[in-house]
């Protein structure tokens, strides 16, 4: 059995299709499709999510002094 890892955008038209045409197979024989969760923890992902939405940005000018500037 051959092993492929494949990253779809389901929110393309394209990544649509291909997901579909994927569960589609996946009913038959000599085909298994594995899910994986995503090894982020959610809560952290609204975080970053929450952030990069946001207009506030910090600027460092020396990085030894990081967490002082934060």
């Amino acid at each position: 059995m051959e092993t492929i890892t494949i990253k779809i955008n389901s929110n393309s038209k394209a990544g649509k299709m291909l997901k579909d045409l994927l569960e589609m197979f996946s009913d038959k024989p000599g085909v298994q499709v594995i899910r994986e969760e995503s090894p982020y923890n959610p809560e952290f992902v609204k975080m970053i999510n929450k952030s990069v939405s946001s207009k506030k940005r910090y600027r460092v000018n020396d990085v030894d002094k990081l967490w002082e500037s934060l």
